[in-house]
């Protein structure tokens, strides 16, 4: 019996630690772990990226030399008057044959535009994706902070109720002693029993959090967020050094200007597909038995059509894409001395709420201990408590306005996506 009680007691120590280890074991991911894991993992940029396979299909096909071309011609001879001496409709000598061998002969220049259209093309498809995994990188990095700032809002609720619960335990047992009231006692239950409500609501926002970022991060195991991260990804702090940064490695600016070099392939391919092509080959005519060889060749003479029409509209597309780029730059500069002086302000802000957070809390410990020691009334110690929650999420608000702007900047200045490399 003592045996088997043993083994019991073994086994529940087994399934104890197993279950400890497996919430133990759930992988915590900080900002850059996330940035990577859907980098690599996110559905939808996995889709885009076929856009770039699809295009390297059309250098094969720039590359390919057209085929030759078999044409066969066969006349019968169908009057019997014309036929040969003794010869059938079935005779060789009743019929003629032609055989055509050709092959379209493409210029030099001509094949090697369009080696380097596709070649452009590719590199634009290729920024295309770098801006479209820009944009989500952004996506994932903005969940993740709201996640962040969710939890550490959840954190401080835990921690308020914890200390009004520590404070109901102790006004029962002073109600108990006929100390204070029973009104007293109820409203400090009251307030712990709505930081209950909003703990259950804040925890359940956060599972959904979690559930859409597990979507952008393309996996399917469950996962927590590592808050003890500090986003410190080491930039510049120079205003016109983070722009001239901005101008080189944006992929929405390297975009535009891989489609002006696009426009300009695509000019000198619709100029030289202007010029003719022509097919040559050699003919084998078997005439009436009687075989004769001869040579073939033609050409388009370029005297109405010389593909004025799309040679112009490259060079519409070109100036297109020359102007989006200058606007483009100019949104850019904007944009970034924006985020750079909203990074500057919530900087400075979240020195100030440090302070704050000293106070709220000297002034919490001061009110409570006063209150216990019947210095002053319930309603002080109340009043305590929500100001200090208050600030202590004032500040974690504040917290997150700056490190949004942090991420803005990195996305602004196309720095996030060397982080997520």
């Amino acid at each position: 019996m003592r045996l088997k009680n043993n083994a019991r007691f073994f086994c529940l120590i087994i399934t104890v630690l197993c279950y400890s280890f497996t919430g133990v074991g759930q992988t915590k991911y900080g900002l850059n772990k996330a940035l990577q894991t859907a980098k690599l993992n996110n559905p939808y940029l996995r889709t885009q990226q076929f856009n770039v396979d699809i295009s390297m299909a059309d250098t094969i096909t720039a590359h390919l030399r057209p085929n030759p071309i078999l044409n066969n011609q066969s006349l019968q001879l169908i009057n019997s008057t014309h036929y040969y001496p003794y010869a059938s409709s079935a005779s060789p000598k009743s019929r003629q044959i032609w055989w055509q061998l050709t092959k379209p002969f493409i210029l030099p220049a001509h094949k090697q535009n369009k080696i380097n259209y596709a070649r452009q093309s590719v590199v634009l498809e290729e920024k295309k994706f770098a801006e479209i995994e820009r944009n989500l990188l952004m996506d994932v990095a903005s969940n993740w902070l709201d996640i962040w700032t969710s939890r550490k809002q959840i954190d401080v609720l835990i921690s308020a109720k914890s200390n009004l619960d520590t404070m109901v335990a102790t006004n029962r047992l002073r109600l108990k002693n006929q100390v204070i009231t029973e009104t007293e006692l109820m409203r400090t239950e009251l307030l712990s029993s709505q930081y209950a409500v909003r703990i259950s609501s804040a925890e359940q926002a956060y599972k959904n959090q979690l559930a859409n970022l597990k979507v952008l991060m393309g996996v399917t195991e469950d996962f927590t967020i590592d808050t003890s991260e500090v986003l410190n990804y080491a930039f510049t702090s120079n205003l016109d050094s983070l722009i001239q940064i901005a101008l080189n490695q944006r992929s929405d600016l390297q975009s535009i200007q891989s489609s002006i070099q696009v426009a300009e392939a695509g000019i000198k391919l619709q100029k030289t597909q202007a010029l003719p092509t022509p097919e040559l080959g050699m003919i084998v005519n078997p005439q009436n038995t009687i075989p004769y060889v001869g040579f073939f060749g033609t050409i388009v003479l370029p005297i109405f059509s010389r593909n004025q029409g799309e040679i112009q509209k490259a060079t519409v597309v070109k100036l297109q894409a020359q102007q989006e780029l200058e606007t483009s730059k100019v949104r850019a500069q904007t944009e970034i001395v924006n985020t750079y002086n909203m990074y500057k302000a919530q900087e400075a802000n979240i020195v100030n709420y440090k302070k704050y957070l000293l106070q709220s809390e000297t002034i919490l410990t001061n009110v409570r201990y006063a209150y216990v020691t019947g210095g002053t009334t319930i309603i002080d110690y109340l009043e305590a408590q929500r100001s200090w929650i208050d600030t202590q999420q004032n500040y974690y608000e504040t917290l997150q306005l700056y490190k949004q702007s942090y991420i803005q900047l990195l996305y602004s200045t196309g720095i996030i996506n060397k982080i997520a490399q």
